[in-house]
């Protein structure tokens, strides 16, 4: 399983955001979309960093809600983690794991071609655990 097959059932949309807003901004963005992370992206379309709702925590937490006027630029990722769609699951699930984030950009030939999360990973894995169950069911039985 591959991490293309994530991105064929969930879609390779992805927020982003140009690294010159402000956290508030981002902030704004996450509470509207609903999600838990935005990939910052230069001119060029490649990734210049990630910022997280637990960043904008971190952030809040130590320069207090001033801290929201700062540039995302100051405060993003910007070592980001990253795979390609024919990264392993388990790969991938791995270098969450290792990295101790939740999102993972997924870039092609240098430019951001989807984004998973853990959750997405842990739902394929599920799936793939029941499907493999019902298989030795379906075997056992005949």
């Amino acid at each position: 399983m591959s991490v293309n097959q994530i991105l064929e059932h969930k879609g390779r949309d992805v927020v982003t955001l140009h690294p010159d807003v402000t956290l508030e901004e981002v902030a704004q963005v996450l509470a509207r979309k609903k999600i838990g992370a935005i990939v910052l992206l230069e001119e060029s379309g490649s990734v210049a960093g990630i910022v997280s709702e637990r960043d904008i925590v971190r952030v809040i937490g130590t320069a207090g809600v001033a801290a929201l006027s700062h540039g995302v630029r100051d405060e993003m990722t910007m070592d980001v983690k990253t795979c390609t769609g024919s990264t392993g699951i388990d790969e991938a699930m791995q270098i969450m794991t290792d990295g101790r984030f939740r999102h993972l950009p997924v870039c092609e030939n240098g430019k951001l071609a989807g984004i998973i999360s853990i959750g997405d990973v842990v739902k394929r894995r599920i799936q793939d655990v029941e499907r493999e169950a019902a298989e030795m069911r379906e075997y056992i039985a005949s």
